[in-house]
């Protein structure tokens, strides 16, 4: 496995990082990079799947934005302890009929000391929004970054 920097214990300055990290991959849309920052036997529960290793995370993520179109996503740092963090997020995507959605959720992370997320729980709401409703266009610009996200 290599290493990926920041390394737990973390503080608030090294868990924002590893969550802008993230964010930032995430929204490459890019499967095989994403999935670099996990084990290879690394286990998620996102919404009622249960995913173990990086193989089956790279077609999870695959089918994802095959069907997300348009994929924009932010995150923020909620807490952090230890080798521990657990994060906010939102994204905006459209589906194949041209249906706007905002998703919200909560992600718990846990890491291992080289830095690479063991564990992964995520709990996911989606709205349907009007496309004039969006606020969220891509990465996010290094002007916005560490800005809160709006609770709805």
């Amino acid at each position: 496995m290599s290493d990926r920097p920041p390394f737990p214990p973390f503080d608030e300055a090294t868990a924002a990082q590893k969550v802008q990290a993230a964010e930032d991959a995430w929204n490459t849309r890019d499967p095989e990079k994403v999935a670099l920052a996990y084990t290879p036997d690394s286990v998620w529960r996102n919404r009622d799947q249960h995913i173990v290793g990086r193989d089956a995370i790279v077609e999870f993520l695959r089918r994802k934005w095959e069907r997300e179109l348009d994929y924009a996503l932010r995150k923020e740092l909620w807490g952090f302890r230890g080798n521990r963090i657990a994060v906010r997020f939102q994204y905006e995507c459209h589906d194949a009929e041209g249906q706007w959605w905002r998703s919200y959720g909560n992600e718990l992370w846990k890491f291992t000391e080289n830095g690479l997320m063991r564990r992964r729980e995520a709990s996911i709401n989606d709205r349907p929004i009007a496309e004039a409703e969006r606020r969220i266009f891509g990465p996010r610009p290094e002007s916005e970054r560490g800005q809160l996200l709006p609770v709805f």
